[in-house]
């Protein structure tokens, strides 16, 4: 390849549009298989990375290229067949950069289907089309309504197994459309695919003439995602202080950290919080200059009119629309720690770039995660329950709820004393 057409293609893979998605499905539906073949059909596999995988599948007298090696990474998995941990990968195509995050199917693995949704634009909800609609499948669905996941893909995998019959893959989608509506899922797109013989994977193939949708890599390619994101409100954590490093810049100061929300511009008005002082932006910079515009998920400086005295931890907002200064949360958590949740415990609640002491004022409630109804005021939370949690916070921060904005409306839960990580949240509502 020459330099000039490497350049440009280089160019064009950093500027086109970066999805996260995340998968999920019950044990043995194939959802390895599946990331598999859109990495085999994308031409993301290396010669050699082929070759081991041939000479693996030979070994275990497979019978076929087992495609599904090539995601589960860790031994243990290899020998058990199943998936334990989140994986992440990336892949491009000429039109949009993915990074996928392969979460576990097992009922015990919950919180790490947590992990991998919550930053997820899409959630690739995998089920069998022989069992079709199953317990796993309700939670997955479930999570990804709670998480608020903007787009959801629910792939009816092992078509080949069901003779490709119409009638049982309208029969699911029905169920499908059901659930979603119970559950509040926002946009669900069912496709009938068979991830062995890549059938409306990248492909359409041939089993499934009936079928007239996009195959799923055309619709991972097309689904629109700038909407997802908060452009109304304008959030902004502060997560770095530029100071001036010498003389020639020594009036310099300026706010480093990534847009939670809004379109930010010179000129505009702003309100820092929690202190309330108002100013105006003078800049919006990144190290190549200043920019007319900044909008959620990118990284800039914001210059102010005035001197202020804002730190790390602070947040500027758009006076007319600004977030909630709180000092008790409700959020629904999941439980990370083996370690159970019991009320009064003491945590550190991390939102955004600030960290600040909270107590567990309330257990109001868990899910059943078999029932995925409410059971009202439980002694604890064991590992990967998910609940309805009351804090109160030593000190305010700055949130919005999460079905406002995903960024200023999420937090982690940390022990203080082992600084571990020991649950995951997202607001419902907050008071001052």
């Amino acid at each position: 390849m020459s330099g000039t057409s490497e350049a440009a293609l280089t160019q064009e893979l950093a500027s086109t549009e970066l999805l996260r998605l995340v998968t999920a499905g019950s044990v043995d539906d194939g959802k390895s298989t599946l990331i598999g073949r859109l990495l085999y059909d994308t031409k993301q596999i290396l010669a050699d990375q082929l070759e081991h995988i041939e000479q693996t599948s030979q070994r275990r007298g497979d019978g076929y290229v087992n495609l599904a090696l090539l995601t589960d990474g860790l031994r243990a998995e290899r020998e058990q067949g199943i998936t334990i941990d989140v994986a992440y990968r990336s892949f491009v195509t000429p039109r949009r950069r993915f990074q996928l995050a392969d979460a576990p199917g097992h009922v015990q693995y919950t919180r790490n289907m947590v992990t991998g949704a919550s930053t997820a634009d899409l959630a690739i909800i995998l089920l069998d089309a022989r069992k079709g609609v199953v317990e796993q499948t309700r939670r997955h669905a479930y999570i990804a309504a709670i998480l608020r996941t903007p787009h959801v893909i629910v792939a009816v995998n092992k078509m080949d197994l069901v003779d490709f019959s119409e009638a049982r893959f309208r029969e699911i989608e029905q169920e499908l459309r059901e659930t979603g509506e119970r559950l509040g899922l926002q946009d669900v797109v069912v496709i009938p695919i068979s991830a062995l013989r890549g059938d409306n994977v990248v492909e359409p193939g041939d089993g499934m003439p009936w079928y007239e949708g996009p195959t799923l890599l055309e619709h991972l390619e097309t689904v629109e995602i700038a909407g997802d994101r908060d452009v109304e409100h304008r959030r902004f954590p502060v997560q770095w202080v530029i100071r001036p490093i010498s003389e020639e810049h020594h009036d310099y100061r300026g706010y480093a950290g990534q847009v939670a929300g809004g379109v930010w511009r010179a000129g505009a008005d702003v309100v820092v919080l929690p202190s309330g002082r108002a100013t105006r932006v003078a800049a919006v910079e990144t190290a190549d200059g200043p920019l007319d515009e900044a909008i959620p998920g990118q990284s800039v400086t914001i210059r102010l009119e005035d001197d202020l005295d804002v730190g790390r931890g602070d947040m500027l907002a758009g006076p007319e629309s600004p977030p909630t200064v709180a000092r008790e949360l409700e959020a629904t958590v999941c439980w990370m720690a083996e370690r159970p949740l019991e009320q009064r415990a003491r945590v550190v609640v991390k939102q955004t770039t600030r960290s600040v002491r909270a107590l567990v004022d309330e257990l109001v409630s868990v899910v059943d995660i078999h029932t995925l109804e409410d059971r009202p005021s439980p002694e604890r939370l064991e590992l990967n329950d998910i609940a309805r949690v009351r804090l109160r916070l030593a000190e305010p921060l700055v949130v919005d709820p999460y079905a406002a904005n995903r960024a200023t409306g999420s937090f982690i839960l940390v022990d203080e004393a082992t600084n571990d990580t020991v649950g995951a949240g997202m607001i419902l509502s907050a008071s001052a």
